[in-house]
């Protein structure tokens, strides 16, 4: 994605710790915590090498085929996956979304951020509607449960709560925040596609 360098930036940086923490959720004692890690790293370390401001690199089209491949199987995996758990279909839609920008933008690398007035295409639209849906769902699930508590999604899990005991790849509430700054991300990659 080609926009302006301070915002890809931003974004890289962002999906880069986004994928570093989800390698650390792999950790977890929980197994549907390791399950869903390792696809949500290589989405957040696929959306920091796909954020990288043009003026750093401009990948060859080879390049983007190859990340188009890898993406459609991280989606056959998400697909499959998705027949024992409905959470599964988020990751289909967020592979799909990579593998679908990956053959855009190999079908017109260097041109990708220029619509030259065509509009937005229909799919990127839906794309766009959806990650913005769950960025907004995402993040009232983040915020306190009340006003004035001082709780968070937890449920209080302050200094002396049962929250502090889990490991930090066993918080829910950091695993949603990852999936909420990947949603961002999402969004910002498809209004610049």
């Amino acid at each position: 994605m080609h926009g302006p360098a301070q915002a890809g930036w931003l974004l890289v940086a962002l999906c880069a710790a986004t994928g570093a923490y989800c390698l650390l959720r792999m950790r977890s004692t929980v197994e549907e915590q390791r399950r869903t890690a390792g696809g949500e790293a290589l989405m957040g370390f696929g959306m920091a090498v796909m954020a990288l401001p043009a003026a750093v690199i401009t990948p060859p089209r080879w390049l983007w085929l190859a990340y188009a491949a890898v993406f459609t199987a991280a989606l056959l995996h998400a697909l499959w996956s998705s027949l024992s758990s409905t959470h599964h279909i988020h990751h289909v839609l967020g592979s799909f979304a990579m593998a679908y920008m990956s053959v855009a933008m190999s079908a017109t690398p260097a041109a990708h951020a220029h619509h030259g007035g065509a509009g937005v295409p229909a799919l990127t639209g839906a794309l766009l509607v959806y990650f913005t849906g769950f960025v907004l769902w995402s993040g009232t699930r983040l915020a306190p449960a009340g006003t004035g508590t001082g709780k968070g999604a937890t449920g209080g899990g302050g200094a002396g709560g049962t929250a502090v005991a889990l490991s930090w790849g066993d918080r829910a509430e950091l695993a949603l925040a990852c999936r909420l700054s990947m949603g961002i991300g999402m969004v910002a990659m498809l209004l610049t596609l």
